[in-house]
C-alpha cells in the first residue's frame, strides 16, 4: 500500500504551510504574507501512532497570481486534490467567512474525499465563540488549532488518523508479497498516432483473452477489461495527446489532463513511443508526469517492424530513450508491433513482474545490513566532526517502494550520495525496474518515532 496523501487546501493567508512547519517541527514550506507565495505543491513524510502518511501543501484556491500562473497553480492544486485519501479545509478563525471560502467550500462539498475543517488561527479561548459561521462548511470532523498558541497540534493529527482509510497488513508486515493481487491497471499513454488504439484492437484479438468494454471512471477514458492466463486486468485507453500553438503559452498539451488522470489511477503505465519518429516535447512532458507520480513503467517502442526495416537496432533506440530521459534508466524497454501482434503478451507479462516488484516489502535487517554497508564503502564527504551518520532504515510503504533511513541530519547527505545509495538499493533489492523514494529523517525530527526492527 502506497502511503496516504492528506492535500491541506484552503484560500490564501489563512495558515495552510505554517500548519505544515508546525505539524512537521520544521521549516518545510514557505511562509509569507503575500498570497500566492505557495504555487507547487509541497509535501513532507509524516508518522504518528504507528502510521505514515504524506502532507500536500497546495497553492491558494483562488488566487491572482503576479506571474499569470494562476492557471498553473489551480492545476496543481486539482492534483493534490484528485490523489489525497483526506482533505483538510483550512479557514481562518480570527476573521468571518470571506466570499472566496465559501466557494472553496462549494467546491469541496461536490467531493466524495473525507474532509477535516482545520479553523486555523484560533489563538485563544475567546475566538473560540465566534467561529460558529464556519459550522455549515461540512467536513466530517472539526479540528481548532493555532500555530502562535501551540493549539491543537496533537487533536488535529488525531483526527487526521481517524478520517485515513484503514491501514490494510501491508503497513505493518515486515516482509513478503500480498498474498492475493488485486485487479492490475494498466494506463496507456503518449501522443497521437503513436498507435495505442492498434495495441488495444490487438488486445482484444489476442488469444486467450477475454474481454468486455465497459465506460471508464472518468468521461475521458475507456477501461478496456481482459483476463490473460486466469489473470484480471483493465487496460485504461485514454485520447491522444498533441501540441497546440496557443496566445498564451508557446506550447500547450492538448489531452493531458485526460491522460494524467489515466496515470494516476494506473499500476503500471505503458509509455508508448513511435520507433519511425524522435522522442517529442509530449513525450517528455508524459514521461515528467510519470515520474513524477512514482509510477511503475514501461517504455514501449511501437512500429518497430518499420525500423527493423531503416536498420535501427534495440540497443540503438533504448540508449536513444536512455540518453533522453537519464534518471530512467531503470524502466525496462519493450518493442512491439502493435498492427502485427508482436510481442503483446510478453509486454503485458513484464507489467506484472514489475508490478510485483512495486507491491514487494523487505524486511528492515536487509535494508540495515545493505545501509551499513553503503556508508562503510563510501561514507559522506564531510568534516570529522559534522559527518553524516545513517542509523537505520526501514520500509514504510508500497507501489512504489518507499524507504526511510533516520540519520543525524538530512543536511549531510549529499544529492549524490543519496543516488548512490539508491543504486545500492536497487541492485541488491528486487526493486529493481520500479522507481524507489528515499526519506533520510534527522534524529530529533518530529515524525520519526523508533522504527519497527526485525
Amino acid at each position: 500500500m502506497s502511503i496516504p496523501k492528506v492535500a491541506i487546501v484552503g484560500r490564501p493567508n489563512v495558515g495552510k504551510s505554517s500548519i505544515l512547519n508546525w505539524q512537521a517541527g520544521k521549516f518545510v514550506s514557505v511562509v509569507d504574507p503575500t498570497a500566492g507565495v505557495t504555487r507547487d505543491r509541497v509535501t513532507y513524510l509524516m508518522h504518528h501512532k504507528e502510521r505514515y502518511f504524506e502532507f500536500v501543501d497546495t497553492g491558494g484556491i483562488g488566487i491572482v497570481d503576479s506571474d499569470d500562473l494562476s492557471d498553473d497553480v489551480e492545476r496543481q492544486i486539482q492534483f493534490a486534490l484528485d490523489e489525497a485519501q483526506l482533505i483538510l479545509f483550512v479557514v481562518d478563525g480570527s476573521s468571518p467567512p470571506t466570499s472566496l471560502d465559501r466557494i472553496v467550500a462549494d467546491k469541496l462539498r461536490r467531493m466524495e474525499t473525507p474532509k477535516v475543517l482545520v479553523i486555523n488561527k484560533c489563538d485563544s479561548p475567546k475566538t473560540d465563540m465566534e467561529i460558529h459561521e464556519y459550522y455549515g462548511f461540512g467536513g466530517d470532523l472539526l479540528v481548532q488549532t493555532s500555530v502562535k498558541a501551540n493549539r491543537g497540534k496533537t487533536e488535529l493529527l488525531d483526527a487526521i488518523l481517524e478520517m485515513l482509510p484503514p491501514a490494510d497488513e501491508t503497513e505493518s508486515t515486515s516482509g513478503g508479497v500480498l498474498s492475493e493481487e488485486p485487479e492490475l491497471k494498466l494506463a496507456i499513454v503518449g501522443r497521437r498516432n503513436v498507435g495505442k488504439s492498434t495495441f488495444i484492437n490487438a488486445l482484444a484479438d489476442t488469444d486467450r483473452m477475454i474481454v468486455s468494454e465497459v465506460a471508464g471512471t472518468t468521461r475521458d477514458s475507456v477501461d478496456l477489461r481482459f483476463e490473460l492466463d486466469g489473470k484480471s486486468f483493465v487496460a485504461i485507453d485514454t485520447p491522444g495527446v498533441r501540441k497546440r500553438k496557443s496566445l498564451a503559452n508557446d506550447i500547450e498539451f492538448y489531452g493531458l489532463v485526460r491522460a494524467q488522470k489515466s496515470i494516476r489511477r494506473a499500476n503500471v503505465v505503458f509509455m508508448f513511443f513511435d520507433a519511425t519518429n524522435p522522442i517529442s516535447r509530449v513525450d517528455k512532458k508524459l514521461v515528467e508526469e510519470i515520474q513524477e507520480r512514482d509510477k511503475a513503467c514501461v517504455f514501449v517502442v511501437n512500429k518497430w517492424d518499420l525500423a527493423l526495416e531503416r536498420g535501427m537496432t534495440n540497443e540503438k533506440w533504448a540508449d536513444y530513450l536512455f540518453s533522453e530521459f537519464a534518471s530512467l534508466r531503470h524502466v525496462p524497454v519493450a518493442f512491439i508491433t502493435a498492427a502485427e501482434q508482436r510481442n503483446i503478451k510478453p509486454l503485458v507479462n513484464l507489467a506484472q513482474a514489475i508490478y510485483k516488484q512495486a507491491m514487494t516489502r523487505v524486511g528492515t535487517g536487509v535494508l540495515n545490513r545493505l545501509l551499513q554497508a553503503a556508508m562503510r564503502k563510501n561514507p559522506p564527504k564531510g568534516k570529522p566532526s559534522r559527518r553524516g551518520r545513517a542509523y537505520f532504515a526501514t520500509q514504510v510503504a508500497t507501489e512504489p517502494p518507499t524507504i526511510v533511513v533516520k540519520c543525524n541530519d538530512p543536511d549531510l547527505f549529499d544529492p549524490a550520495w543519496k543516488r548512490y545509495l539508491l543504486g545500492v538499493f536497487r541492485d541488491a533489492l528486487p526493486f529493481k525496474e520500479v522507481p524507489i523514494r528515499l526519506y533520510m529523517r534527522g534524529k530529533g525530527e518530529r515524525d520519526m518515532d523508533e522504527f519497527p526492527q526485525d
